[in-house]
């Protein structure tokens, strides 16, 4: 029986690439913005691009975060992609503060806008970059066992997660020199920065292994 999906729907993020991915994965996923069937989901999927703000605002007017705290606590897979993951964090400097669902402690902070050497960087961050597995060992037994280190995935982002806890960092990634949270990991809720949807084979075996969780 294939694994059971389903893709929050709050009126922003790329609903219709993510959709398509977890079907080639092949899953059963369904679009919802309905409160019970998000808590009640078998797996969970939280997409997002643009603003922190916007996102949350989304998720307030479509009463959706409580039931996605509600669905965490079951210990059931949760994915956030890209915004999604961001808005798993604590708050975000984003455009001000702003409170976010608090589901892996931690900021969202911009990217920095220089190098290591001081040479400015263009912002946002496009473009293909490199996984790295914070120390070894880390990936085993999560969505990326079986990943290996220097895979190549698809990042479009301005800010990012800076977990409290370094043990929730799950897999960077390094600009111009500068350390970049690309995945984290507290338990069943988990975050890719990068978009494993625009990622290729390596993000289709990425959601591949999420399903399997």
């Amino acid at each position: 029986m294939s694994a059971r999906v389903t893709i929050v729907d709050y009126g922003s993020g790329n609903l219709l690439s993510v959709a398509r991915a977890l079907e080639q994965c092949g899953a059963q996923q369904v679009l919802s913005h309905d409160p019970v069937a998000v808590q009640q989901a078998d797996r969970l999927v939280l997409p997002g691009v643009g603003a922190f703000a916007d996102g949350m605002q989304g998720l307030r007017e479509n009463i959706l975060i409580e039931s996605i705290q509600e669905f965490a606590a079951t210990g059931r897979p949760l994915l956030g992609i890209c915004l999604g993951m961001q808005m798993l964090a604590s708050n975000s400097e984003e455009f001000g503060m702003h409170c976010g669902l608090d589901l892996i402690p931690g900021r969202v902070v911009p990217v920095p806008a220089m190098d290591v050497d001081g040479t400015p960087q263009k912002i946002p961050h496009i473009g293909w970059t490199d996984l790295v597995e914070p120390e070894l060992g880390r990936w085993r037994g999560t969505m990326f066992q079986g990943t290996v280190a220097g895979t190549s995935v698809y990042l479009v982002h301005s800010f990012h997660l800076v977990p409290d806890d370094p043990a929730h960092r799950l897999a960077d990634c390094y600009y111009g020199g500068h350390r970049i949270a690309a995945a984290a990991q507290r338990n069943n809720i988990i975050g890719c920065q990068f978009h494993p949807e625009k990622s290729g084979a390596a993000g289709l075996r990425l959601l591949s292994a999420f399903l399997a969780l």
